[in-house]
């Protein structure tokens, strides 16, 4: 129970920061430096036009880099989406139960 409260807290301070002046002007000098282009489609060969500005270096563990503009990349709502679905499917080992009965 005290997990959970801590994560929905700190869940609360990232959303704070992502309305805060200061990230809605990084994210802005992020998607012109990347041409509102999303960034993982342009190495595919693909085009698509960048939805959101994604944290390489995730703002949980690292918010030292929440503003630096090296650690942000334009993405599609799509690579976004695709990119946290492989981030939580490594971090979490899916429960097998060997055992039929």
């Amino acid at each position: 129970m005290v997990v959970r409260f801590k994560r929905y807290e700190a869940d609360k301070e990232i959303n704070k920061f992502y309305k805060t002046y200061k990230w809605v002007k990084k994210r802005k000098e992020a998607l012109i430096r990347d041409n509102f282009e999303c960034q993982e489609c342009k190495r595919q060969g693909r085009f698509r036009h960048a939805d959101c500005v994604h944290h390489i270096k995730e703002l949980k563990q690292y918010p030292e880099l929440a503003l630096d503009i090296n650690n942000l990349t334009s993405l599609c709502n799509r690579c976004h989406n695709l990119i946290h679905e492989k981030h939580l499917k490594t971090s979490k080992p899916k429960f097998t139960n060997e055992e039929r009965w």
